[in-house]
């Protein structure tokens, strides 16, 4: 019995199918599909589909668990997710600050980052791409081709005081 291996592939019509049955649809996720028959084995019965969105989630979560990430974002993005993190019922957004693009059997990944005071950059920048790479290969499957890690502002300490200070007008 031969073995067809999985693979998909994009396009820009729906969910049009290649050669080896794999799609990419219009919602942005890769669709792998294996061969269907009694005979198959059990694993490749049926198909499988990926979303963009996972692949930025995972991105996310892994980025923040690196010691010196203060926050991810361009400065708009944060000021928006401050608020939305104070409006009751708000759930942080773990996407914010993650572009992605997810091709057939890859993805390259870019991020933006805001760094606490006093940690050098470019090891946390390593361990941030280090993480990233690890948690989306072994989650999705996917090739993460490169990671892009944009430093774009410095948490300082004085910024915590400056929060939590009183307000003079109430």
């Amino acid at each position: 019995m031969a073995t067809q291996e999985l693979t998909s592939k994009p396009t820009t019509s729906g969910t049009e199918k290649d050669i080896a049955g794999g799609a990419r649809t219009a919602e942005g996720a890769t669709t792998l599909s294996g061969r269907t028959g009694a005979g198959e084995p059990a694993a490749t019965r049926g198909k499988t589909s990926i979303a963009d969105v996972v692949v930025v989630k995972i991105a996310g979560m892994a980025a923040r668990e690196i010691p010196g990430v203060h926050d991810m974002g361009g400065g708009l993005s944060r000021t928006i997710g401050a608020v939305r993190d104070r409006v009751p019922g708000g759930r942080p957004n773990v996407g914010r600050g993650v572009k992605v693009e997810v091709g057939e059997r890859q993805t390259a990944i870019d991020l933006d980052i805001v760094v606490e005071y006093g940690v050098p950059i470019t090891d946390v920048a390593h361990d941030v791409r280090e993480n990233v790479i690890a948690a989306v290969e072994r989650i999705t499957g996917l090739e993460v081709v490169e990671v892009n890690v944009a430093i774009n502002d410095v948490h300082l300490p004085e910024d915590d005081r400056d929060s939590t200070a009183e307000t003079r007008v109430e």
